[in-house]
């Protein structure tokens, strides 16, 4: 069987179908809305919601600017069906697209949106890839435009780094590493955003999550 080129949601902790039961366990209300809060989505606003599983993100980016075109996108489309079944017939539900992050500019257009976020990805990608998507991401967005990231970033205390060690079993060490050891703000530098900041820190069972922001110049 040919290995799929992406790491499933859970990676190898469990099937798709539970993702949700298991992200509610790291205070995902909390950091999803603090993400949504310093993305600050407008009416007019194009919404990428790059690796958006099962579009949890997505949907709360909808009930809060309803007005606003919001894609995800994921490269898993039993995760995308979930993303749908949960979006039902209410309202304008987001658009989902099969698409790699490092593929954005193909999926969805160069410079054609105004707010980029992620959630709970970049932890699981290898380093070529985690450049490779904040590349895309730029690429995607127009000048201006606004980056929103919740990933796991530096592990701060032994309890965190203790607690991030369920992370890595399931989606491996060696790409979760450089994220405990606070990789992404250079990253998302290097791609060439400015004004990068970390703006929170939740402590969850499974490590701290930060929430990234930066914009392209």
């Amino acid at each position: 069987m040919t290995e799929p080129a992406f790491t499933p949601a859970l990676g190898r902790f469990a099937p798709v179908r539970l993702y949700d039961a298991v992200a509610a366990l790291t205070r995902e209300r909390l950091w999803r809305a603090l993400l949504v809060g310093h993305a600050a989505p407008r009416p007019d606003d194009v919404i990428v919601d790059v690796g958006c599983g099962t579009g949890s993100l997505a949907l709360l980016l909808r009930h809060v600017q309803p007005e606003a075109r919001i894609v995800g996108v994921d490269p898993d489309p039993d995760v995308l069906a979930i993303a749908e079944r949960k979006a039902g017939d209410a309202g304008a539900p987001p658009e989902w697209r099969v698409g790699m992050g490092d593929e954005l500019e193909e999926v969805i257009g160069p410079g054609a949106a105004r707010l980029v976020v992620s959630s709970l990805v970049l932890h699981q990608c290898p380093m070529a890839m985690k450049r490779a998507m904040l590349a895309s991401m730029h690429a995607v967005l127009r000048p201006g435009g606004r980056l929103a990231i919740a990933d796991y970033g530096l592990q701060r205390t032994r309890t965190m780094r203790l607690a991030f060690r369920v992370v890595q079993l399931a989606d491996g060490v060696e790409h979760t590493q450089p994220n405990a050891d606070g990789v992404l703000p250079r990253l998302i530098a290097e791609a060439g955003f400015a004004e990068v900041r970390e703006v929170e820190v939740v402590p969850t069972v499974t490590g701290s999550i930060s929430v990234y922001v930066a914009r392209r110049a």
